[in-house]
């Protein structure tokens, strides 16, 4: 026998998986014949790895595959932005600049939801109160330069307080350490010396960029998370090898990949030592999913609408391509890091539906999540939710995923009818009432990242996706005035898909402010030339060849006398006079379409500039859409059935017909009142609407056309 009869063929099976509140989607690539194939598994809160790894495993069932053939794994995690939203946070300890132990208590003058919420606004516990702030001899000047200088004895001093005092977890941001990391990297290696048990963030590290209290903030939620994130990676790394590896080779390893806030994604062992990085990997992931589809369909103005069980996460996509902030925040902490523009509402499948202190209804943001979940998952829940509205009017059918989870419609009758006697309503009433506070939720989320930037809302299509994100999609259409709703094949996965489609990326910003009539060319050239080469270096150990790798490099100016900034690209080329002006026309282009105004040619306004960036990108293979046979116009082939369903309380319930979507094709055409299922959701088309099915199995849903109109 020749050595050849004893190799193994293996096939290459690229996998995503997003962990969401209800339940973990994992999507497979065959990466020889393209071939994706979807499915789902309820999720375990209690223990998110065993979810995960059920959903591993189920899918290659699926496919008849196992472990040796998975050539790698990535991975949407909530874990960070969980644990901050619940306010889980652990003794930390803070280090800063001699005289500016008071920073985060001063913080910023502003008040959430403006100065008319000023009487009634408390402000929130900080994130390390004073008497766990320590101080440092010591100081750089804003360029730099050493003012005074670091005070040794007082760094031991202070290392040894937090090892006394067993705070083992530190962030360390000292005065203009993004000019100048020496004084900080020197306090790490002292808390290394003294204190080895400690988990340390330094600010040069995490945010090289100026305004002390934002990268105070963003450098402290980074040591918070990296302790639990550092145990949830690491676990499901270490379960992955051990139970996918496969029988013929204990000994290889799988490459496992985190997806990241800014739409890229970076190894398990890279983003342990960046945790805040993955604060938003979930929705990012699924803006990415739905910006490629939207795209392959032909759209270039889209808003993304995730509908999970616990909240709903919309964004805006240009060009293919999210809007990115680094103005976000997560719970009631600022982390100012690169990540998709993405606004949350907490009207998911499982937001409670309540009565005030005022007797008006309420809808989120408290959810059943997965456990106990909605009335009608009959796993002891007391309290109604959107879902069981959904259910009791027929827009869902009384089963989940295929029939895998059946639904107690009886239970959401019974809890429902509670709240519609306290309310005075009829049971339709309630149900229809609930489903519309929540569209208007909805509504009012794309609205803030539309109409609030400057975009007309009327210009877009609207990508909707998640288990719940296609359930409103008519009532969205009415209230924004959409051009139409686009519901991809299998929405309940199209995170999990996203995860499939991202770039490694990595991005790095240094603070350089000079006004743009005295900006030194070479020194912009040089700064440029250092955030290459780090992204570089970080390319490079993610296994890139420098021939692969890409670099995108941008630029925040303003007016000078402005508090905050305007992000604008900077083109290929070396940074001359000539590349300086036409970025500083894109800034006055981009402030009028932000603001409705700018100052362009006006003598006495001055741009300038303040951060650049450099964003390295790994590309990866993406998944190919593919074009499915064209039908035969007959729809009668998806019938299903009729079932009564109340799209409106005062038209009571209406006969609607129910279409298996697997069975639907290209060119097919249905009318509402009809119900569109499939295994992971569900499409309500309302009376008025039509839903048609474009070449890549997407349905897109707009009203019917008036005549006359």
């Amino acid at each position: 026998m020749t050595p050849a009869a004893h190799t193994i063929s293996r096939r290459r099976i690229r996998i995503g998986i997003d962990t969401g509140g209800t339940f973990t989607d994992v999507v497979a690539l065959d990466e020889d014949t393209g071939d994706l194939i979807t499915t789902k598994t309820p999720s375990t809160p209690s223990d998110p790895a065993d979810g995960f790894m059920n959903g591993v495993a189920k899918v290659l069932g699926l496919m008849g595959c196992t472990g040796a053939d998975v050539s790698a794994v990535v991975h949407g995690t909530t874990v960070a932005t969980n644990q901050l939203l619940e306010d889980k946070i652990d003794r930390l300890g803070f280090i800063t600049t001699e005289g500016y132990e008071f920073i985060l208590e001063i913080a910023r003058q502003a008040v959430p939801d403006g100065y008319g919420n000023s009487y009634f606004w408390v402000k929130p516990e900080r994130i390390v109160p004073v008497d766990r702030v320590r101080t440092l001899g010591g100081r750089m000047d804003y360029q730099g330069n050493e003012v005074r200088p670091f005070d040794e004895a007082g760094a031991r001093e202070t290392a040894r307080w937090f090892r006394d005092q067993g705070i083992n977890t530190l962030g360390v941001c000292l005065l203009h350490a993004y000019a100048n990391p020496a004084h900080e990297q020197r306090m790490r290696g002292i808390l290394r010396e003294e204190h080895p048990d400690a988990v340390v963030s330094i600010s040069s590290e995490v945010l090289r960029e100026y305004r002390e209290y934002e990268r105070s903030m963003t450098t402290l939620v980074d040591a918070a998370v990296k302790p639990r994130v550092a145990r949830y990676v690491g676990g499901i790394k270490e379960r992955l090898d051990g139970s996918v590896g496969g029988d013929e080779d204990r000994s290889r390893r799988i490459p496992f990949a985190i997806m990241k806030s800014n739409g890229g994604i970076l190894s398990a062992e890279g983003v342990v030592h960046q945790p805040i990085t993955t604060v938003l990997s979930g929705p990012a992931a699924g803006a990415l999913g739905a910006a490629l589809i939207g795209q392959t369909a032909g759209f270039n103005k889209i808003l993304t609408c995730d509908g999970g069980g616990t909240s709903t996460d919309v964004s805006v996509v240009l060009d293919g391509e999210p809007t990115l902030t680094t103005e976000g925040t997560v719970g009631r902490f600022p982390s100012k890091i690169p990540m998709i523009d993405v606004v949350t509402v907490g009207a998911g499948g499982g937001s409670i539906a309540w009565i005030s202190p005022e007797g008006t209804l309420k809808v989120g943001p408290r959810s059943a999540g997965a456990d106990p979940g909605p009335l009608c998952y009959g796993k002891g829940g007391t309290e109604p939710t959107i879902t069981d509205a959904h259910v009791l009017l027929g827009r869902i059918p009384p089963h989940l995923l295929g029939g895998e989870i059946p639904l107690d419609v009886a239970a959401a009758r019974q809890g429902l009818s509670k709240l519609a006697d306290d309310l005075g309503l009829t049971l339709e009433q309630c149900a229809t009432g609930i489903l519309e506070i929540s569209a208007w939720n909805q509504a009012n989320a794309l609205r803030q990242i539309t109409v609030k930037r400057g975009l007309d809302v009327r210009d877009f299509v609207m990508a909707t996706f998640g288990g719940s994100g296609s359930l409103l999609l008519c009532r969205l259409i009415d209230i924004l005035g959409l051009a139409g709703v686009i519901v991809p094949r299998d929405p309940g996965n199209v995170s999990a898909f996203g995860l499939l489609t991202v770039d490694v990326r990595c991005d790095y910003v240094q603070t350089a402010v000079c006004r743009h009539t005295e900006l030194d060319h070479d020194r912009l050239a040089d700064i440029f030339a250092e955030l290459t080469a780090r992204a570089a270096e970080a390319l490079d150990k993610e296994d890139f060849a420098r021939a692969e790798q890409r670099y995108a490099r941008t630029a925040d100016l303003r007016y000078f006398g402005q508090a905050f900034e305007v992000r604008v690209p900077v083109p290929d080329g070396p940074p001359d006079a000539a590349l300086a002006d036409a970025v500083a026309e894109a800034f006055h282009d981009a402030h009028r379409q932000l603001y409705g105004y700018d100052f362009r040619g006006d003598p006495s306004q001055t741009v300038e500039w303040v951060n650049l960036r450099v964003t390295g990108i790994g590309p990866i293979r993406r998944p190919a859409l593919r074009e499915l046979p064209e039908g035969d116009g007959d729809v009668s082939r998806a019938l299903s059935g009729v079932r009564p369903v109340c799209f409106d309380a005062a038209d009571g319930y209406v006969d609607a017909t129910v279409y298996r979507r697997a069975a639907l094709a290209p060119g097919d055409v249905v009318q509402g009142p009809t119900i569109i299922e499939e295994f992971g959701s569900t499409i309500p088309v309302h009376p008025g609407f039509t839903a048609r099915i474009d070449a890549h199995g997407n349905v897109l849903v707009t009203r019917h056309e008036q005549k006359g109109a």
